[in-house]
Order: structure tokens, then sequence, then C-alpha cells
């Protein structure tokens, strides 16, 4: 073989392991290099990241050390049950009671401030917050609002503050609350979102209703039921309501009517009470109406269906799709068709608004709160 043609091959020999070489080492770091992380992860799940806030809890442990987790109300006593500077948010919120007296559910009244205001953004009776808005446990469970065995009572709705959140519980009972239990968890965090707004809750009743008999029309909602009515920017997140009944026959047929920045005439109407709790054909009727409570709606109180003395109590929520308003909104519900029954409501509804107060009307008087018959005169 030439010596030239020898040469050649040993260079392009010498050539092809050299790329071999360096193909070999780029395998190699590659296969050694972490992969650049996602912009997007949408495959993991919020609580498998890493979280930014700082978990809290405020409770009525003993503050000794010893085992009396409780605080004890006296009547007329106020006990605050959560005090804290934000920016932060209320995540859940637990209460457990122990009192002699039976409508203790009724007579301690649950209140919010949000950023240190004098005015409360929440006004209830602790049960009809937590959907028993008869003064009667019934275990459930919901969405945002729960009853438990053992009479433990639960909420999940989100409660943002910026710089200051307190509640309270008072009580206005002639009885001692011999144990009020509370665990109270929250998050600070470095700062909150333009646009989170604060959550809202307010008690209505009308014991009774004021029934126009024999009407048949009710295009305006002049005379419903009111919820809630508020000036703002927010939207409605729904209600939990309770009925006693004063009179036989059906409780319903009363339209939802949603007044939303016009206060001449509602912007959303339903097609009866049953179908706005996502109910139908009078729950079951007279004998065989069936209790339910699902993660948005449901009725799980309906004692003595459609007879005089009968109870009902009945939540709805908008989680899906909360009903929005700029300006103003009235929420109200027809009690019973072209509202013609009187029957006794007793009501809470949630909301979130830009503000973090509201006007409310006055609370009613205890004596009033207490569900009692009124037969028609």
């Amino acid at each position: 073989m030439p010596r030239f043609i020898e040469a050649a091959e040993r260079r392009s020999f010498f050539k092809r392991l050299v790329a071999l070489a360096g193909v070999t080492a780029v395998a190699r770091s590659t296969a050694g290099a972490q992969p650049a992380p996602p912009e997007r992860c949408d495959f993991l799940p919020a609580y498998a990241r890493l979280q930014n806030h700082r978990s809290l809890k405020q409770s009525s442990y003993d503050r000794t050390g010893g085992n009396a987790d409780r605080w004890q109300i006296p009547p007329g006593g106020t006990q605050e049950v959560f005090n804290a500077a934000g920016p932060g948010i209320i995540t859940h919120i637990w209460f457990t009671i122990a009192s002699p007296s039976r409508m203790h559910l009724k007579e301690i009244v649950l209140r919010m401030y949000w950023e240190g205001n004098a005015k409360p953004s929440v006004e209830t009776p602790i049960g009809d917050f937590f959907g028993l808005n008869l003064g009667e446990y019934q275990i459930y469970q919901s969405a945002y609002l729960a009853c438990s065995p053992g009479r433990s009572l639960n909420c999940y709705f989100a409660m943002p503050f910026r710089r200051s959140a307190r509640i309270t519980v008072t009580n206005e009972g002639s009885q001692q609350v011999n144990a009020f239990y509370s665990n109270i968890d929250y998050m600070l965090v470095e700062a909150l979102p333009r646009d989170a707004m604060y959550f809202h809750a307010q008690y209505r009743q009308a014991a009774p209703c004021k029934a126009n008999r024999g009407a048949k029309l009710n295009p305006d909602g002049k005379d419903n039921y009111v919820y809630a009515e508020a000036r703002g920017r927010g939207h409605i997140m729904g209600c939990t309501l309770g009925v006693l009944l004063n009179e036989d026959g059906w409780m319903g047929e009363g339209d939802d009517m949603i007044f939303i920045d016009d206060e001449t005439k509602p912007v959303i109407i339903g097609t009866g009470s049953e179908d706005y709790f996502l109910g139908s054909w009078n729950f079951g009727g007279r004998d065989g109406a069936t209790p339910f409570a699902h993660h948005y709606y449901g009725a799980p109180v309906i004692i003595m269906a459609e007879r005089t003395g009968g109870r009902y109590c009945c939540y709805r929520f908008h989680g899906d799709n909360p009903v929005t308003f700029t300006r103003y909104m009235k929420y109200t519900m027809e009690h019973g068709h072209a509202n013609d029954r009187g029957d006794n409501f007793y009501s809470v509804a949630y909301w979130y608004q830009t503000e973090p107060y509201t006007d409310f009307p006055p609370l009613p008087p205890l004596a009033e709160r207490i569900p009692r018959v009124r037969l028609p005169g």
C-alpha cells in the first residue's frame, strides 16, 4: 500500500475517533444536567408546591398549661375569640359550645370586624351563621359550613384582612355559657392582592312575614323577604334560611329575586323557593319530603313538612358563579307565591365587597329571635 494512502486512512480514523469522543462527552453531560423548571405546572396540586405564608392559630387553650381549654361567658358578657394584625386570611373557624340554655344558638351573637372598624361586617346569632337557623343542632356538611357529631360548628369561608381582624361572641341569654371552645386557623402573608375583598354575613328575620292574601302578581318584588341589601362593589355567595310554618301548606313557591345595580326591578328572577335551593316538587311533599345536604345546596332539616309548626332549614351557595354587583344589591325572595304566606323566616346572607363594613339594620332583640309559631289572626 502506498504510504500516502496509509497516512490518509490514519488521519480519517483519528478524526472519527475524536468525533465519537465528543458525541459521548455531550451525551454524558446532557444525561447529568437538570432540565429547566417549567414556567407552569398545572399537573402539580397547589398543596404540593412551596408555600409562602405563615400558618397560625388562635384558640381557647388554657393559658396556664392546664386542660381548661375553654372560656366561660356570663350573661351579657362578651368574649374576644380572635384578634390579629395583617395582612392575613382566616381560613377555618371551629366552635363547640356547652350551655344549659336550650336556645344558646340564638342567644350567642357572633360579630367580626375588619381593619379596626367600629361597625361589624358580620353580625348574626351564632347558630344562624352556621346554618342552624331555628336554634337546633343538625349534622350536615356543605362546601362552606358544617355541623359535625358532638355539636361542632365549622366554617370554611376565606376571610382576608389587610391591617387587622377581630372576632367576638356575646352571650345575650340569661344563663352562663359554661364552655365555649374555639379554634381559628389563619395565615399571615406578605401582601394581599389588590382585588381581595372583605367577607360579610348579615342576619335578618320576619316573624312572621306579612302575607298578601289572594295576591296573584308580583312583578317588582316590592314586599319580598330581604336577605341583605348593600351598596358598593362585590358579589353574593349565598344564604341560609330557616322557616317555621304558621299554617298548613307548602311554604315555597316564592321566587328568588335579586336586584343588581338597579333599585327599581330585579335582574335575576327564579321559579320557586325549592328550585332556588336546588330541590324540586316541595322537597317531596307533605308525606314524602326527604332532607338532603350537598356541596352547594341542601335542606338538611325538614320536620313536619307542610304542617303548622313544621320546620325547614335550607342553604344555597354560589361558589360556582358568585352573583356580582358594582354599585348596589338587594337579595330577596317571595314568601309564598306573590308573598301570599305569613310564615316565620330567619336567614343569614353571605357576600364579599370592597368595603370592610356596611350599615346593618339593628339586630332583633333576643325575645323576637326565638322561633315560635304565630297563628294567623
